[in-house]
């Protein structure tokens, strides 16, 4: 049996921290999809296109690793895609209960839809797309947090601001 993770998230923008978990499940699943969120609700820095492009340059070297931007209910998307797990990325207790609320819904609203929890590796546990942003729109170096690609377009971001 073929298993499909789906990696769900905005992404705004990804962190190596995202990056760690993606590659880490693909490890361990036969595939994975980055599923990046429209979520206008959170006003992103980045469109869902330029989200969608900036995850696809850092996985295209992983050939069962996907990235697809959707919009709408994450059950439902992970329905059309035929994926029988999700992933999230848990760093601290706080993000568990939220989490936990999240994997109860989705597995109501879909009950074929298993969630399985992740830690990021050690460096990589402070690191949020809030604070990265932050740092990047202050001057601050960003470099270790994000890939190359990423903090390029950070820089480009904030120089038209």
């Amino acid at each position: 049996m073929q298993v499909k993770a789906i990696y769900p998230g905005t992404f705004d923008p990804l962190t190596n921290g995202h990056a760690d978990l993606v590659l880490r499940a693909a490890r361990l699943f036969d595939a994975v999809v980055v599923a990046v969120a429209a979520n206008p609700s959170k006003q992103p820095l980045f469109s869902l296109e330029q989200r969608v492009a900036l995850a696809q340059q850092a996985f295209d070297h992983c050939p069962n690793v996907s990235v697809i931007g959707f919009s709408g209910l994450l059950a439902q998307f992970a329905k059309e895609q035929q994926g029988q797990v999700l992933i999230r990325g848990v760093r601290a207790v706080a993000d568990f209960e939220y989490e936990f609320q999240l994997a109860s819904m989705n597995r109501s609203l879909n009950p074929d839809l298993d969630s399985i929890f992740m830690t990021p590796s050690e460096k990589n546990t402070f690191i949020s797309s809030t604070l990265v942003k932050e740092v990047c729109r202050h001057g601050g170096d960003v470099s270790s947090f994000v890939p190359l690609h990423v903090e390029q377009a950070l820089k480009q971001k904030w120089a038209k601001a």
